[in-house]
């Protein structure tokens, strides 16, 4: 851990290690088949579950950022429908990973259980509920949270309560005994781990420290290039101590490299980082693309200031009157910069995008950048089966945009925001 850096990268080197780890070096498929999904997941590791379908639903989006244009029931078939290849569990936050990693998480599980059934834990006050969970489950194999409260014990008395029973489910897959055997459109079915996750993946003994090497390895490899920080945030570790002993260990093996990436300071003083082996550091990065907020390239505050000087933070839960950007305003990547933020609503009744409001980062080109943004929405409208889009006069770059934006494929239209 002492070591001293081998070598040094600038700022941009850095960025375009980055996004070549995460997929954005590779050339767009004509035709997006599974194995172009499988492919672009075993770089990101992990894909991030979110509610918010205000454009489309997270994670459907770092697919569409990397490959083009997709048919979203192919991602659906892949992943969401069925557990052939993948299954949710917190390996960031929900996600979707892949099926062979289960095991891989037993010691998060293992954690989630001992907290729970502590004295005065809930598993211990809640026992009679998660028994009857456990009994349906066993009896009827994966079921909605609907199907169990259509058939609710109600007749046994006071101890019944509807949000415990949704509340089981939910400990139980955080517990490992339950996995989600599949979604129904976007609601889970949850069936006993024995009868979704293959016995041989399910029993395998992974130490924790194993365990944890191997996810900073991955986490390493899925950067490029990156700090303990970093690191401990792709899998949500939340133990700085064990991912530095980790490091150490691939340091020793020589799966990463100290280096030290000019910029990257805390307080005046270099902050310390690895590459992986694999990296690759392309000349360029030809490539804009939308990212949803919970992409990797950006889901970690810090690491996106300090590589991209991008400080972002989603504005969901901040008063409309109060909000910078807007409601789920999407990082704009163009090349290796972030150059900007766009606010997208999906109005499927009117078939149009509605570009909410757009704004400039500061290292922004505007006459440069803004076609390059334009093509993007266009791509995104035609990808989400929407005919027109139409711009907002909110923010810095929504001119810039809409005067892009005729002449491509998708007819443009200009609305009022009422931030305007």
């Amino acid at each position: 851990m002492t070591a001293r850096p081998s070598n040094t990268l600038s700022a941009a080197e850095a960025r375009r290690m980055t996004l070549a780890a995460q997929g954005f070096s590779r050339r767009r498929p004509d035709a997006v088949g599974a194995r172009h999904l499988h492919r672009a997941m075993s770089q990101l590791g992990v894909l991030q579950i979110d509610s918010v379908n205000v454009f489309a639903r997270s994670h459907y989006m770092p697919m569409f950022s990397r490959l083009g244009s997709y048919d979203p029931a192919l991602l659906d078939r892949t992943f969401v429908s069925r557990t052939t290849h993948y299954v949710e569990y917190l390996a960031h936050e929900a996600t979707f990973m892949p099926i062979a990693d289960w095991a891989l998480w037993d010691f998060r599980m293992q954690e989630w259980r001992a907290r729970a059934e502590r004295p005065g834990g809930w598993s211990r006050v809640h026992s009679r509920t998660l028994d009857w969970v456990r009994d349906e489950l066993r009896a009827r194999g994966p079921l909605r949270p609907a199907d169990l409260r259509d058939d609710a014990p109600r007749e046994r008395g006071s101890w019944w309560d509807w949000d415990d029973a949704k509340i089981a489910l939910e400990h139980l897959w955080r517990c490992g005994e339950v996995a989600i055997a599949g979604r129904i459109g976007f609601e889970r079915r949850y069936g006993l781990a024995s009868q979704i996750i293959p016995s041989a993946i399910r029993d395998a003994a992974i130490p924790r420290d194993d365990a944890v090497r191997e996810l900073v390895r991955r986490a390493a490899r899925s950067y490029g290039v990156a700090t303990i920080a970093d690191l401990n945030d792709y899998h949500r570790l939340r133990d700085q101590s064990a991912v530095r002993a980790a490091v150490a260990d691939l340091v020793d093996s020589g799966e990463l490299e100290p280096v030290a990436v000019r910029g990257w300071e805390r307080g005046g003083r270099p902050i310390a980082a690895w590459r992986h082996r694999d990296a690759v550091l392309p000349r360029r990065i030809d490539r804009a693309a939308l990212l949803t907020p919970f992409d990797p390239v950006v889901w970690f505050r810090d690491r996106a200031l300090r590589v991209f000087g991008f400080d972002y933070r989603i504005e969901i839960y901040v008063p409309a009157d109060r909000r910078r950007y807007g409601y789920y305003s999407l990082p704009m990547l163009v090349g290796d910069r972030v150059v900007g933020r766009v606010d997208l609503k999906a109005d499927r009744a009117a078939s149009t995008l509605r570009v909410q409001s757009a704004w400039w980062e500061q290292h922004a080109v505007p006459q440069a950048d803004a076609g390059c943004v334009a093509d993007e929405l266009v791509r995104a409208a035609l990808w989400q089966g929407l005919e027109r889009i139409s711009v907002s006069g909110w923010g810095d770059a929504a001119d810039d945009v809409a005067r892009a934006l005729p002449g491509a494929e998708a007819s443009v239209e200009r609305h009022v925001h009422p931030r305007e």
